[in-house]
């Protein structure tokens, strides 16, 4: 008896139609005469899902006594006596109730599968083991119920269950998921536009990452090794030289030529460091293939054609770009060339293009020739040791009149000579192996004082001691010169990653970046040169040091060209050619920083520009007019009353003295918003934080409001924020009173509030005509005001300052719709740390 067969539907969310999607499946193999049956399906409550049983044999459910309650679970041993060819278990993450056969529904699944039956079953990718805590961190809710990502893993089939966040906000907004009275809540919480569309992301990643597995295992199990062409993949072999641009574009065009086309440039070094390619060409032509939509890669590889060759199966690439040789006809007696060789060992499924370019043939340079990496102290003692060693021990020797033999003064001068090599490196023993070799022919070799060797066993001997102290030296120096390699490489590796994270942190000031080149590489002053023209004079943008920074970069010790018209000119030294690559580097943020902040000025110009010249033509008009109409009023009012020809009834003169106080409120409401708009403008508002309880500040803010026009709906367990109470205060009254404003009369407005992961959520839900989507952020703008407002309810002031009070206190302000119809202000609040949240009571299959 095999092990039966497990698909898994795996929804983005809940609610998106995992089983609907299951018992669709169900059907079909029952029409097809496959014994199915339906082990454990809940429904909850949903008419469409619930049609679906409907002809689908059902084994009855286990009933378990736990704490007076009686609840039903899947009958295990049911199943197993029915022996179905296929079996529905739904809610595979589901924890089942103790005294269970199994603690998880997901062993109860492993039982059946282990017995022959196939299963079908769902989950969710919030359930995953692994993504816990990445969906705590996006929907502030923590998932009880998980399944151990290896169950998902190892099942045949997975087939993931999708629905847009729009589509599936409309099934919830018209009842097909939740009871009317979950919706708002739900809505509110879990299902938040972002929410699912963050969990939905997760979903597709996590299911393409399953179908590469798949993929590589199926090749694997197979034995396959040739490249399958899904889609086109063109890599191309880069070498540092001229010609990588010429090739990346080439290989970009190749790519447009077939849909889903993808370039991966790869540049192979050798394991030793050595190369002669150019940082800067290869930094270009990164950033160009990165421009063209391709990625760079970089490989280390002492073989480079298999390197180049492993690479592009390894990605499962369809072609490879390379260019013609740039070596010279009589270079080629070392071999083919790496083009060659590729092209030559690629096979039938991998396409090779060589690609000719201006530089062929014109020959590939060779590297410099490396100075000594030991240090100059070390070299004069390896040069005293191997030559003035070797005198001394001939001293000592002659002095204790012989005696020792051969063999043993030959030690003793290959110890010299291996000391020689540890100090100064492979020249130093050579010389000390050369005046050994001499000295022990001319005072220990039979015959003595002569040159001639009469035994030949001393000949090879001397030849032995020769090969050996040539070998202690080239493994010494070559010891030493990867040593200083990994030495710089890791300090270029820490000045670059603290470069990066500094700029990307955005605390790095063109003046801070420059004193950082002139501290790295020592330099007593450092100044960015820029020009508006080729032929006009070069201007300081920003320079560092206690030297007077150079008007020229020819006139500097090191200058770094960023651009045609912008360089980094640097005096205190010369810098070593390898530093270049270090401060090629700090050259390209430094204009990129220059840039940023140019920017950054002209935007903040550009922005208090418009802001002021927006503020001054509102102003205008609400003083023309909304300011204008209550003081008419009141004039209107006061001129009656002191109207000699008349006679005002006591109810007239309280109707007049009502009008006015009236008015009057209405003018000091008007004169607070500018006030406080102006106070937001110039940067004044200092809040007072404390810690409070939004229980608190809420019912003080309804002063403006009639007593019925709002429900409160906030628990007295909710955790305390950290704000400050006047103006959160006045944020939610501006916000209520807006939400009032445009409810219908009879409808009151809800103010409800939630803790939802380390934050306060205050939401004011109206039921009134609500917003468009692209007007959502235009009515927090000063002076604005939405629809068919009457021109005498404000001058557009009250939700701008509602957002700049709650921001000044590190909170935030949005809009919403409201499910049914009209508009929800949400104010998230930063809770206290030191109190521990209340998680909102979310519907149920939320979190299974």
């Amino acid at each position: 008896m095999g092990r039966g067969k497990l698909r898994i539907y795996l929804g983005a969310a809940p609610g998106v139609g995992k089983t609907y999607a299951m018992l669709s499946e169900a059907h079909r193999r029952v029409e097809r005469g496959t014994d199915c049956v339906v082990a454990f399906v809940e429904h909850h409550n949903r008419p469409r899902t619930e049609v679906m049983l409907h002809g689908l044999e059902q084994i009855p459910r286990r009933e378990i006594e736990y704490r007076g309650s009686t609840f039903t679970e899947m009958d295990v041993d049911a199943v197993l006596a029915r022996r179905p060819a296929v079996a529905l278990v739904d809610e595979l993450p589901h924890t089942n109730i103790p005294g269970s056969r199994n603690s998880k529904r997901w062993q109860d699944v492993e039982e059946l599968l282990a017995a022959g039956i196939d299963v079908i079953s769902t989950a969710n990718i919030q359930h995953l083991e692994s993504l816990g805590d990445v969906v705590e961190s996006i929907t502030g809710v923590r998932q009880k119920e998980t399944v151990p990502d290896e169950v998902i893993r190892h099942a045949d089939q997975i087939e993931l269950v999708d629905m847009s966040p729009e589509a599936l906000r409309r099934r919830m907004a018209h009842g097909n998921i939740y009871k009317p009275d979950k919706i708002d809540a739900a809505l509110s919480n879990y299902f938040r536009p972002g929410n699912l569309t963050a969990l939905r992301e997760l979903a597709l990643l996590w299911v393409a990452d399953r179908v590469d597995e798949y993929l590589n295992q199926y090749r694997s199990d197979h034995e396959v090794s040739a490249i399958w062409g899904s889609r086109e993949r063109i890599v191309v072999g880069l070498t540092g030289g001229p010609e990588g641009r010429t090739l990346i574009r080439r290989a970009a065009r190749l790519a447009e030529k077939g849909a889903g086309g993808e370039v991966l440039a790869v540049y192979i070094s050798r394991s030793d460091g050595l190369t002669s390619a150019s940082p800067k060409e290869l930094a270009v032509q990164r950033t160009l293939v990165e421009d063209l939509g391709g990625t760079f890669h970089h490989v280390i590889g002492d073989d480079i054609p298999s390197a180049l060759l492993e690479f592009s199966r390894g990605v499962n690439a369809t072609q490879i770009v390379l260019g013609a040789s740039r070596r010279r006809s009589w270079q080629y007696v070392f071999g083919p060339g790496v083009s060659a060789t590729v092209a030559r060992e690629s096979g039938p499924d991998l396409d090779v293009h060589i690609v000719t370019h201006d530089a062929v043939g014109r020959g590939r340079g060779l590297p410099k020739r490396q100075r000594s990496r030991l240090g100059g102290p070390r070299l004069v003692a390896g040069w005293l040791v191997g030559v003035a060693g070797p005198l001394l021990l001939t001293l000592v020797l002659t002095s204790m009149g012989g005696g020792t033999g051969l063999a043993n003064e030959m030690q003793l001068f290959m110890a010299v000579t291996v000391a020689a090599a540890l100090l100064g490196g492979m020249w130093p023993a050579l010389a000390s192996a050369t005046v050994g070799s001499l000295l022990l022919n001319w005072y220990f070799t039979p015959p003595v004082h002569t040159w001639t060797i009469a035994d030949p066993e001393n000949i090879f001997a001397f030849f032995v001691f020769f090969a050996v102290a040539a070998s202690v030296a080239s493994v010494v120096g070559l010891a030493a010169r990867r040593t200083q390699q990994a030495a710089r490489l890791r300090a270029e590796s820490e000045t670059l990653s603290l470069l990066a994270g500094s700029v990307l942190r955005g605390d790095t000031s063109l003046e801070a970046l420059l004193d950082r080149v002139r501290e790295t590489f020592a330099m007593e002053s450092v100044a960015l040169l820029e020009r508006a023209g080729d032929v006009e004079p070069w201007t300081c943008v920003g320079s560092v040091g206690q030297a007077r920074p150079v008007a020229r970069p020819e006139d500097a010790d090191v200058d770094m060209p960023v651009s045609d018209h912008l360089a980094l000119a640097l005096t205190g030294r010369v810098l070593p050619a390898e530093d270049r690559r270090v401060l090629g580097a700090f050259a390209s943020q430094a204009a990129v920083v220059l840039d940023r902040q140019r920017l950054v000025g002209e935007a903040a110009q550009a922005r208090k520009l418009a802001e002021g010249n927006k503020i001054r033509t509102a102003l205008l008009a609400a003083v023309s007019h909304d300011l204008r109409t209550p003081l008419a009023a009141i004039k209107a009012a006061v001129t009656s009353l002191r109207a000699d020809d008349v006679e005002w009834s006591e109810e007239d003169q309280a109707e007049l003295l009502a009008g006015i106080e009236e008015g009057t409120d209405r003018l000091d409401h008007l004169v607070g918003n500018l006030l406080d708009m102006s106070r937001l403008q110039t940067g004044t508002v200092m809040p007072v934080f404390r810690e409070t309880d939004v229980d608190e500040v809420v019912p003080m803010a309804l002063g403006g409001v009639p007593e019925d026009s709002v429900v409160l709906d906030i628990p007295e367990t909710l955790p305390m924020v950290t704000v400050d109470r006047g103006l959160l205060e006045r944020a939610v009254a501006n916000i209520v009173e807006n939400a009032v404003k445009y409810t219908p009369a009879g409808t009151p407005v809800l103010v409800a509030a939630s803790a939802i992961g380390d934050r306060v959520e205050l939401r004011v839900v109206d039921r009134g005509p609500g917003i468009p989507e692209e007007a959502k952020d235009a009515v927090f703008e000063p002076f604005q005001r939405y629809g068919d407002a009457p021109r005498g309810a404000g001058v557009g002031l009250g939700l701008a300052v509602a957002r700049g009070f709650v921001e000044a206190m590190g909170g935030t302000v949005t809009a919403e719709d409201t499910p049914g119809g009209g508009l929800t202000m949400v104010i998230a609040l930063p809770k206290t740390s030191s109190h521990q949240p209340v998680r909102p009571e979310l519907p149920a299959a939320a979190t299974t």
